[in-house]
């Protein structure tokens, strides 16, 4: 294991991830490599409904939020996290301009992402979040 995934495992180890994603390969693939980092996986939301209700309910440290879910946008997740100040990160394959408009600014992974990109990503949500 190289330094840096090290640092990455420990910036992760025991913090509560909502992963939402309407792909189950996709989402998957994220659950297995944040488990990896110590993450603990406290939903994977495939609608948006599902994804309001875990947010509502359940201690969240970070969350990362596909832009689109099925038919329906992440927008009203977004608002109700925000309204938490839990960090979270967009995921999506429509660039920046796909990006809620009240949330534009905020941290985006774009697909295809690599597991480095996500992890990367994760800590810095968290060390801003931590700051704030």
């Amino acid at each position: 294991m190289d330094d840096r995934r090290g640092q990455a495992a420990d910036a992760l180890a025991g913090r509560r991830v909502l992963v939402v994603e309407d792909d189950p390969f996709i989402s998957s693939a994220l659950e297995d490599m944040l488990r990896e980092h110590g993450c603990v996986i406290v939903g994977a939301a495939r609608t948006v409904a599902s994804a309001l209700h875990l947010a509502a309910s359940e201690q969240i440290d970070v969350a990362l939020l596909d832009v689109s879910v099925g038919p329906e946008r992440v927008d009203p997740v977004a608002e109700l996290l925000a309204g938490r100040d839990c960090p979270f990160i967009f995921t999506t394959g429509y660039g920046r301009a796909g990006l809620p408009e009240a949330h534009a600014s905020r941290a985006m992974i774009e697909k295809p992402f690599y597991a480095d990109e996500v992890i990367d990503a994760l800590r810095c949500a968290l060390r801003r979040s931590a700051k704030a």
